[in-house]
């Protein structure tokens, strides 16, 4: 109930055109954070989250409150992706890299990937696989990785699941200085 209510105040927020707050923070810490707030998911689920950060700080300029609800969507539907597997199949796997001018975070899953017809859908409006989704969580994605300068995208990874791959640029790549 918690973390419902907490989607939809962020939702609103994001409804209402909130100015994104645009200030330096490191996603290595926002990947700890959204951890930690759903450990308790993955728990209940018997799903294991594990991150992996970049060895060197991954600074962006971006509002954190939307970077960290992008990482929430794609790990909840990692979750939901290996939700009916073997409990040794149940992971979940975030990484952060650092190469040049852009920050990387990928959001790995071992389920059974996407169907090759839905790869070049599933950032669309209302578009779902799932019998009870809504199909809005990964558009809402690509709108604030977009807003964001960036870029998301899915690919089916070649030993089995899925891997959502988000490209931002880092914080001296963007000509923006630090707000704060």
């Amino acid at each position: 109930d918690v973390r419902a209510s907490e989607v939809i105040r962020r939702l609103r927020t994001l409804l209402q055109k909130h100015e994104a707050e645009r200030l330096l923070f490191d996603l290595n810490e926002v990947a700890a954070e959204g951890q930690l707030l759903l450990r308790a998911e993955a728990a209940r689920r018997r799903v294991t989250l594990s991150v992996h950060p970049a060895p060197a700080p991954a600074l962006l300029v971006a509002d954190r409150v939307q970077i960290q609800q992008v990482l929430i969507n794609l790990v909840v539907n990692a979750m939901d992706a290996v939700a009916d597997l073997p409990d040794h199949r149940r992971v979940v796997t975030v990484s952060i890299e650092v190469p040049a001018d852009r920050v990387l975070m990928s959001v790995r899953d071992h389920g059974g990937g996407i169907p090759p017809e839905h790869l070049a859908k599933v950032f669309e409006s209302f578009f779902t696989t799932k019998p009870t989704g809504m199909g809005l969580g990964l558009s809402i994605t690509r709108t604030l990785v977009e807003a964001h300068g960036g870029r998301v995208w899915a690919e089916n990874e070649p030993r089995g699941g899925a891997v959502f791959r988000i490209e931002l640029p880092a914080a001296g790549a963007q000509g923006m200085s630090a707000r704060g």
